[in-house]
């Protein structure tokens, strides 16, 4: 067993390896460090749903300050761009860990989060649906590469994906399959097409509920886009074929400038945050357009290994029940 999971972790590297070194020249970017806490009260962390409880502490040096467990590092990334004078065209990407103590346990859900997060400067003329889709396209391309890579290396690892990504925006899935839930509709347009990328997330549909939630204010779920749906935001979305399910591996999409950001900071009844650090240097045009996202990295492990449970690509806590259901599924936890 020990063996195994050591070429389990020696194919962990690969994918980690390979992946990064393709995005980074796929979107220009380069690699830079990253805080795992960040002062509260300054609405750098990312809010997720806008109820999810960061993991919180007092730091003696600074007079009890409190300090924040990163969420993820949607805001902080945008500042750094600034901060680091990253031209248009060009961007920075890192490896970020966060502690998200409110998520549910399942096969595919941690309290533990390891993920690449990304952020490009862009020109304002590029916040619309053509640039983002050829961005996510340049990121489904160095998903599919990595996926070969690990093939050619580990011949029993079948590929699985399609050769091109679907868009779709999660209006055209509400009316395609009606009387589905949003996760239903996912798993459904999953199994058809292989691979999508489902456009505009946070804003709410014709039927009054979003498809799913998204903070008010890194991502445009708001502008009026070239389809005439809502957002220029989006999940990718792959077709896990060993979990028989529809599979997040990215949120990401262009920023919220000071219009959108007003807009939706409204919609989601937080006008209060725009006293806090981050959004008054966006109010006050001190921050770059851009675009970003973050991709999971334990996701794309267990996708590319053809995992049942994330545990089996990641350290972590998990309930006793949890793992002894792991273990009597033959699932070996790291």
């Amino acid at each position: 067993m020990d063996r195994e999971i050591l070429k389990r972790e020696q194919v962990i590297t690969l994918i980690k390896d390979t992946f990064s070194a393709e995005l980074v020249k796929e979107l220009n970017l380069v690699k830079v460090s990253s805080p795992l806490v960040v002062l509260d009260g300054t609405g750098i962390n990312d809010d997720l749903n806008g109820v999810e409880r960061p993991v919180k502490f007092p730091i003696k040096c600074l007079e009890e300050k409190p300090a924040v467990v990163v969420h993820s590092l949607a805001k902080w990334k945008r500042m750094r761009l600034k901060e680091l004078d990253v031209e248009v065209g060009r961007g920075i990407v890192t490896d970020m860990r966060a502690l998200r103590p409110d998520e549910d346990y399942s096969p595919i859900h941690s309290i533990y989060v390891d993920q690449w997060d990304w952020e490009k400067h862009i020109e304002p003329e590029q916040r619309n649906l053509e640039f983002l889709k050829k961005t996510v396209s340049k990121i489904y391309n160095a998903i599919k590469h990595t996926e070969q890579i690990v093939h050619d290396h580990y011949k029993k690892i079948m590929t699985s994906l399609p050769e091109k990504i679907t868009f779709i925006h999660a209006e055209e899935l509400l009316q395609k399959y009606p009387g589905r839930t949003a996760k239903q509709r996912e798993n459904e347009a999953a199994k058809e097409f292989g691979a999508l990328f489902i456009i505009g997330i946070g804003g709410k549909l014709s039927d009054g509920c979003p498809h799913d939630g998204r903070a008010a204010d890194y991502d445009d779920w708001s502008t009026k886009n070239d389809d005439g749906y809502n957002g220029l935001n989006g999940d990718i979305i792959l077709w896990n074929p060993v979990l028989e399910c529809a599979f997040e591996v990215s949120s990401m999409g262009i920023r919220v400038d000071k219009k959108a950001l007003q807009h939706q900071l409204k919609e989601k009844d937080c006008e209060h945050r725009k006293s806090l650090l981050f959004h008054k240097q966006l109010l006050h045009g001190e921050l770059p357009e851009s675009i970003g996202g973050g991709i999971g990295q334990s996701r794309l492990c267990m996708f590319m290994l053809k995992g049942r449970h994330i545990g089996e690509v990641q350290v972590s806590i998990w309930p006793d029940r949890e793992r002894a259901h792991a273990e009597e599924a033959g699932i070996h936890m790291l």
